[in-house]
């Protein structure tokens, strides 16, 4: 084929590939926002006033487990948009509301929430906005507590993800260090941590890391966690003596 044929040809061949992975995209965006609008925990959240789907994942394992009860001192880490707060919030009030009543009812307790994002007010809790790997932030955190020690430390901190998969698993292994040491240093002895984490690279030792740490450790993958989604959750009751 002459040189002028070759060029011309592939000129024309460049625009069909970049347009035929622009429509690949476009399809797997209208997919995602399919799924979406019609996930039942999106439109449920949205009916019961919650920011996110993600507050039926606690409610799950709060309800599995008889975690949050009213008059308790709650930390949620990674707490933005709120919709774990929102939960906790709902949760733990001296008297609950009437039946079809909007009113969230008194609080009862405490809840603390700290993100590296802003995070819309929820009524009652304080918000601090922060890194936790940072020492003044866990000082300010500290400062807010008063001295008193939480009864539940909640999780769902993620750190942004690659696609690179030994760099993933240990910016998620640093996050559950950060959680675990907060809650030795922080939280009852009989309290309860939950914290989400990857399946993958690293996950059996955040297993092994919270059963050296745990009485008692639970995995969980809520309904409304989606099956696609490699997240789940573990549950960590009771913290262990510290050895040596």
């Amino acid at each position: 084929m002459p040189l002028l044929s070759v060029l011309m040809a592939n000129a024309q061949t460049k625009p069909q590939v970049k347009t035929q992975a622009k429509a690949n995209g476009s399809k797997v965006n209208r997919a995602w926002i399919n799924d979406h609008v019609n996930d039942p925990f999106v439109k449920l959240a949205k009916r019961e006033g919650y920011r996110a789907r993600a507050a039926y994942k606690l409610k799950e394992i709060d309800e599995n487990f008889k975690l949050v009860k009213p008059g308790q001192l709650v930390v949620d880490l990674g707490s933005t948009p709120g919709a774990w707060s929102q939960y906790l919030r709902r949760k733990m009030v001296s008297k609950p509301p009437a039946a079809g009543s909007t009113a969230l009812g008194d609080l009862h307790g405490s809840i603390i929430a700290l993100d590296i994002l802003p995070m819309d007010p929820v009524d009652g809790v304080v918000f601090l906005l922060g890194d936790i790997r940072e020492s003044e932030v866990l000082e300010r955190l500290s400062a807010e507590m008063a001295g008193r020690l939480a009864d539940v430390v909640v999780s769902d901190m993620a750190p942004n993800l690659s696609g690179i998969h030994s760099a993933d698993a240990a910016r998620v292994q640093h996050l559950i260090e950060l959680a675990i040491d907060f809650a030795r240093a922080h939280m009852k002895p009989q309290g309860t941590v939950v914290a989400k984490v990857f399946h993958g690279t690293g996950y059996n030792d955040l297993v092994k890391m919270f059963k050296q740490n745990f009485q008692v450790v639970k995995p969980v993958k809520p309904k409304a966690s989606r099956d696609k989604s490699t997240e789940t959750f573990l549950i960590g009751m009771g913290l262990k003596a510290p050895i040596g």
